[in-house]
Parts: C-alpha cells; sequence; structure tokens
C-alpha cells in the first residue's frame, strides 16, 4: 500500500495528455513519494500520441508506454454494445463508457508488468469514469491500490488546475476560454464543462470536430448500403472492410452529412443530472443499420424483449459493470439472437439525418404475399374475427364481471 511519506513506489496512471492528467504527474510527484509510469491508450482518438508520451516524460513520468488498442476496442467493447442495440437513456452511444473498462484492463496489466501496487487516473469525484476505473480496476485485481488525486488535492476548480499547470509549467490544451472538457475515441467525442454546464445556452459551433454543422452539410444527400454478417457490420458499399477501418470510414461519411450530434442533459450514475454534448457520426449509422436488420429476421417477441434487456446492458456499461457475471450472461442471449443478422442495409445521408431506404436478408421473415394489400394476397383474413375475440377475451370477461358488480 502506497502512503504519504514513505520509500518511492510506483504507480500506473491512466494519461491522456489533457488537463487533469497532465496537471497529475506532478501533483502525485510532490504529494506521494512514488514513480509515475504513464499509460496511453490509442482508442482512435487521432492525436499525437508521440507527442502526448514526451509530454508525460517531460512532466516527471520515469516511463511512457503507449499502446495501440484500437482493434481491441473496436471487436471486443464496441462491437458487443453495438450488437446489444446499447444505447443509455435512448441517446447516448456510450464511447467513453465503453473506453473505460478496456483502458483499466490494461492499468491493471501494465502495473502486473512494471511491478507497480497502485493504479491512477483522472477523473472527477462527481463523475462516472471514477466509478467505471474503480469498479474495473477491482473486478480484475483487488489487490491494486487506486489513486485518485482529483477526489483529495486541494483544485477546487478547473480555473485553479489551469493555474496549477502554468505556475509548474506544464502545457495544457484548455484556457479559460475554452475550458471544456473532451473526450475523443474511435466511437465517439464527448464535451462537457464550460458553457455547456447551462442547459438552456445553445453549444457554441467551434465545439463541434467530428461532424459537420446540419445546416453547412452538403445540399445533395449520399447513400450508402452496410452488410451485416450475424450482426457484424463487414463491408460498406459492397466492399469489405475490417471494423476499425468501416468506422473511421462512417465517422467521415456522416461527420461530412452531418450526421451524430447528441444534446442531452443525462443522470449520471453519482445522482446528479449533466450536459453533455456527443458526436458520434459513425456509431449513429451502425446502431440505425443495426436496427433495421434486426427488425426484418427477427421475430416479434424476440425483438420486443431484446429492447427490454437491452436497457439494462447499456446501464451496465454505463455504471461501469464491464466486468460483471450478468453483462456476460446478457451478452449470451445476445450471440443468440444475432446469427441471422445476415443481409444489407441502405441508408440516405442528409443534413444531419440518416434514413433508412431499404433492407434486405436471406433470413428475412418479411412474406409479401402475407404483407400485401394486393390481389394475391395471402393472409386468411377469415381467421381475424376469431383471433379478435379470443385476444380479447380476458377484457371481455372482465368487463362482464365488473358490469355484474355495479348493478
Amino acid at each position: 500500500m502506497i502512503r504519504k511519506g514513505t520509500r518511492k513506489k510506483k504507480v500506473v496512471l491512466a494519461y491522456s495528455g489533457g488537463l487533469d492528467t497532465s496537471v497529475i504527474i506532478k501533483w502525485l510527484g510532490e504529494h506521494y513519494n512514488c514513480d509515475v509510469v504513464a499509460f496511453i491508450a490509442d482508442l482512435g482518438q487521432g492525436e499525437d500520441l508521440k507527442a502526448i508520451r514526451r509530454k508525460a516524460l517531460d512532466t516527471g513520468a520515469v516511463k511512457a508506454v503507449v499502446k495501440d488498442c484500437r482493434k481491441e476496442f473496436a471487436e471486443h467493447y464496441v462491437l458487443p454494445a453495438l450488437r446489444a442495440g446499447a444505447v443509455y437513456e435512448r441517446k447516448y452511444l456510450l464511447a467513453t463508457a465503453l473506453g473505460r473498462p478496456l483502458i483499466a484492463e490494461h492499468l491493471v496489466r501494465t502495473a502486473h508488468k512494471e511491478g507497480a501496487d497502485a493504479v491512477a487516473h483522472g477523473s472527477t469525484g462527481k463523475g462516472n469514469d471514477q466509478v467505471r476505473f474503480d469498479v474495473s480496476v477491482r473486478a480484475l485485481d483487488p489487490a491494486l491500490k487506486i489513486i485518485v488525486p482529483i477526489r483529495e488535492w486541494e483544485l477546487k476548480s478547473r480555473d485553479e488546475e489551469i493555474a496549477y499547470a502554468r505556475k509548474h509549467r506544464i502545457p495544457v490544451p484548455v484556457t479559460k476560454d475554452k475550458p471544456y472538457s473532451i473526450d475523443r475515441n474511435l466511437w465517439g467525442t464527448s464535451i462537457e464543462c464550460g458553457i455547456l454546464e447551462d442547459p438552456w445556452e445553445s453549444p457554441p459551433d467551434d465545439i463541434f470536430s467530428a461532424v459537420t454543422l446540419p445546416h453547412l452539410a452538403p445540399a445533395k444527400a449520399q447513400e450508402i448500403e452496410i452488410g451485416f454478417s450475424k450482426g457484424v457490420p463487414v463491408s460498406l458499399n459492397g466492399r469489405r472492410l475490417d471494423l476499425v477501418s468501416l468506422i473511421r470510414q462512417l465517422n467521415r461519411t456522416g461527420g461530412k452529412h452531418g450526421v451524430g450530434i447528441t444534446d442531452l442533459v443525462e443522470n449520471r450514475l453519482v445522482g446528479i443530472k449533466s450536459r453533455e454534448i456527443y458526436e458520434a457520426p459513425g456509431a449513429t449509422i451502425l446502431h440505425t443499420a443495426h436496427r433495421e436488420m434486426e427488425s426484418l429476421v427477427l421475430d416479434r417477441e424476440t425483438l420486443h424483449l431484446k429492447e427490454i434487456l437491452v436497457t439494462k446492458y447499456a446501464e451496465l456499461v454505463y455504471y461501469g459493470w464491464w466486468f460483471s457475471p450478468l453483462r456476460e450472461a446478457l451478452d449470451a442471449f445476445v450471440n443468440s439472437t444475432q446469427r441471422t443478422v445476415t443481409g444489407q442495409v441502405r441508408l440516405q445521408l442528409f443534413k444531419g439525418s440518416c434514413r433508412p431506404t431499404g433492407r434486405k436478408s436471406p433470413h428475412s421473415l418479411y412474406d409479401r404475399k402475407l404483407a400485401t394489400y394486393e390481389e394475391d394476397d395471402a393472409f386468411d383474413h377469415s381467421a381475424g374475427e376469431a383471433f379478435s375475440k379470443i385476444w380479447g377475451l380476458p377484457l371481455e370477461t372482465h368487463a362482464r364481471v365488473r358490469n355484474r358488480r355495479r348493478r
């Protein structure tokens, strides 16, 4: 266990190069007798990770480890959530929430490799990420100490953090004029703080980096076609792509057409409401396409039950319970539903909208002869009266008994 004032030990810090973690390296050196190993995960955030690594070392880390986690993130975190249809409070596509357990897993691995007996992260004491990191680390190695400087340090605001950074000549990517907290990965971008803390204020145009504002998007719509195999997106416009490449291409195409902006007042796990802005063009397109594919191939009762269970799945991800038996059990259910989710979905992208225009599958349960109102209609209309009578029998019986009581 690491204690203040004891001999030096080693801490592995989840490092992003942002304001909080930039300050934390220096702060840990001042307040804990420990060496800091910075762990930097490449989740497709599109940043200069070599520069971030150098910054960690220049700021005081004894070692900085960069790990390319894009493929792992896409295939083992994003994909299960996509196949489940996991969306928190009907809007949030869980980009940051899905990245945290992966980073936590690598923190634990790095701590074991480096002989560290503690890990640290830069999450706020009233946010969701602190829970996601803490719970995930404890689920993987309960013996590791977890240090969260923001929960104990003397810096009470982002302005004070900025002042601390300037005092110690630590370069940070925020100013008092743009005090936004931004987390970006392959699956999406989350933006908070600053003027966004007033839910009545419109988001400034300059906060958006991945998505063109819809009114500035092209005046001509674009159609795309996404192919699925057992719930896995495998092709774009007939061209097979690995999952990382496919998401990246959809981020570019969807972002160009203004698709994927979400403005959400969400319920945080710790019990407060938070206003968040999200950019997730690729995720928005894939979730839309996947739902359309399922609507064609899943029977009604399976589809409806999945819609109920997916709410719990999204909550588990949001709440930091990725490494839980319940999530694994829900994955087993989801996997069984995806066996027939194979085919193509066509969508039209236009000024912020993502509209399905066609879907087909070799496993389609759509029978035109049953659905049509034309002369080749094969539905037995005469069965409708008996079906309606039996279906409504409980209500009819209840009404009969109720009317007897009134007499």
